[in-house]
């Protein structure tokens, strides 16, 4: 018999077919409209709506928890219902929510919308997770890599266009960022419905009354796992790598003697490039559960290893300070693309099929709560010196090893994870 040829056999390069690719596209224009706005919102809430510092904080921390009520609920919803018909509506949510803000400079309405389009971003996030999930199939740790470059690519573009915008340093400059952020979320809800719905094991067992006993073994819902919820807990830890870029190094550096101020932006570019760069071809490493467990030990290592490099950034001169700082963003970096391959297949893995909306919802919660918590870590790092941010980094190392412990034994005893699916191109 003849051998196939080699291109029968090989994987698609984006997997998941048109409708793979479509949601990708709407992750990059997403994300665009997300790189216009976060980077200036802070900006635009005190010098466009003229709220104190005091406010913009309140703002930021009440909308951001109950945003974090999105991410469960959201989860839910697509065991039961069409998951594309929900993620359109919060596409619209988020739009109505971004749209809503120029229409007010009052403290309370400016809260109540920030606090809509908050839950929007969450339960919109988790969702776009579950899709990939389910339409990508065997595939899904390539499609996750091949996702965060474009979330990366789109921010950086979204986050350049800011820039120019800013220099301008004019209300209609500002309004201008809001209103694009607002038509990007229209834009996306309109490609959304054109996605296929994907298959679901929930929805599929909830109308057959079938399901394999061996892969829905255990507790069915997240809030009575409490392993998974021990996993997620871990998962919040290990999510502080962004708090890291987007409060740590710039207030570090702006405490470092001698250290140029305009290293922070650059910092964050590298962050940027590096992922771009890198994250795809860093997901063959974990394309089985048990590699991308394996993936902690590295994970760990350069967490360690950061948080040592912003320790030693102090102790020499400004060159020895702007190599070392920028070897600690090399490897938080690095430790962020890991645990993205590892979170992407672990938080999936450990799910039940016929829950993984409700699993994955709960899981959201862990990046949800960084937000919050995640600011405090950094700043208590560097309230406490040098020697924080070492601590910092084996706390880390430390939780990585206590998740390749704790999801050890579930995982020998077989995946629970969705069972291959594809969708058919059309």
């Amino acid at each position: 018999m003849e051998a196939e040829p080699e291109t029968a056999v090989r994987p698609p390069r984006i997997p998941g077919g048109r409708d793979g690719r479509r949601m990708l596209l709407i992750t990059f224009i997403d994300r665009i409209g997300n790189g216009l706005w976060a980077s200036v919102s802070v900006l635009y809430f005190t010098y466009v709506s003229g709220l104190s510092l005091a406010q913009v904080g309140t703002l930021a921390a009440v909308s951001g928890a109950i945003g974090i009520a999105g991410a469960p609920l959201a989860g839910r919803l697509a065991d039961r219902h069409p998951l594309t018909r929900i993620l359109t509506a919060l596409q619209l949510l988020r739009a109505i929510a971004t749209f809503g803000l120029l229409a007010t400079d009052h403290y309370l309405p400016l809260l109540a919308i920030s606090a809509l389009g908050s839950f929007g971003d969450r339960a919109s996030s988790v969702l776009t997770k579950l899709y990939a999930n389910r339409v990508a199939g065997p595939d899904r740790v390539r499609y996750q890599a091949v996702n965060r470059t474009a979330s990366n690519a789109g921010w950086a573009l979204g986050g350049l266009a800011a820039a120019a915008a800013l220099a301008l340093g004019t209300t209609t400059a500002y309004h201008g960022l809001l209103i694009g952020d607002g038509l990007s979320f229209l834009a996306i809800a309109l490609l959304t419905p054109t996605c296929a719905e994907p298959p679901s094991g929930s929805r599929i067992a909830a109308r057959t009354g079938t399901g394999t006993a061996s892969r829905t073994a255990g507790p069915t819902s997240p809030w009575r796992d409490r392993m998974y919820l021990a996993f997620v807990a871990t998962e919040t830890v290990l999510f502080l790598d962004d708090s890291v870029f987007q409060i740590g190094l710039p207030l570090w550096i702006a405490h470092s003697e001698g250290v140029p101020h305009g290293l922070a932006p650059l910092l964050l570019v590298l962050n940027n490039v590096m992922v771009v760069a890198l994250q795809v071809p860093l997901a063959r490493y974990g394309t089985t559960t048990s590699a991308a467990r394996k993936l902690l030990v590295p994970l760990s290592a350069a967490s360690a290893a950061g948080g040592i490099a912003m320790t030693l950034s102090t102790t020499g001169g400004t060159l020895q300070a702007v190599c070392l700082l920028t070897a600690s963003a090399a490897l938080f970096t690095l430790a962020e693309m890991l645990h993205a391959v590892v979170s992407w297949e672990l938080s999936v893995a450990l799910a039940p099929d016929t829950a993984q909306g409700a699993y994955l919802g709960v899981h959201g919660l862990a990046q949800s709560g960084q937000r919050s918590l995640g600011p405090f870590a950094v700043t208590a790092a560097i309230a406490t010196g040098p020697l924080g941010w070492t601590v910092f980094g084996a706390t880390i190392a430390v939780t990585c090893a206590l998740q390749h412990r704790l999801v050890r034994g579930r995982l020998q005893r077989g995946p629970l994870s969705v069972p291959p699916v594809t969708v058919s191109e059309h």
